[in-house]
Formats: structure tokens, sequence, C-alpha cells
């Protein structure tokens, strides 16, 4: 199983959007610096997740969500799940 994840920072007031199969340590990587970009908006806060059967599949959703650009799409797709 694989997941699609939004995670969000205050402190730079972005969201991430990101695909793996171990969300658990995705997470922690994100939150101890592990990544060049998330490394500056520690604390980072899961906002929207979506399980997909394999990692291509989320990796295509990941894919679309990037390139609709939209801040506004993201917020009404975490909006949705909530």
């Amino acid at each position: 199983m694989a997941t699609l994840y939004i995670i969000f920072s205050e402190k730079l007031d972005k969201y991430y959007i990101g695909a793996c199969t171990d969300l658990q340590r995705r997470l922690y990587e994100h939150s101890i610096g592990h990544s060049k970009f998330t490394s500056k908006g520690i604390p980072w806060k899961l906002v929207y997740h979506e399980n997909f059967p394999d990692l291509p599949s989320a990796k295509k959703k990941e894919r679309h969500l990037k390139k609709m650009k939209s801040r506004i799409y993201l917020e009404k797709l975490i909006a949705s799940a909530q």
C-alpha cells in the first residue's frame, strides 16, 4: 500500500505534497529536517492523506496535485476529507 500525503507548515505558510510507502517514516524524516525544503518549515502538520494500492498510483495523484498549482484546490481537498 502507498500513501499520498499533504503536510502544512505554519512557519512558512506552505503545503508540501508527497507520496510514500511508509507514512510514519516519511513524516519522521520531515520532522527531523531530512529533506532540504521541509527542513526550513519544521514543525510540519499532516493535514491530508489518501491510501492507494501501489506507489505508482499515489505518485500519479501527487503529480496531478502539483500540476494544479492551486492552494485553493488543495484547501478544498483537505476540507472535503474532514
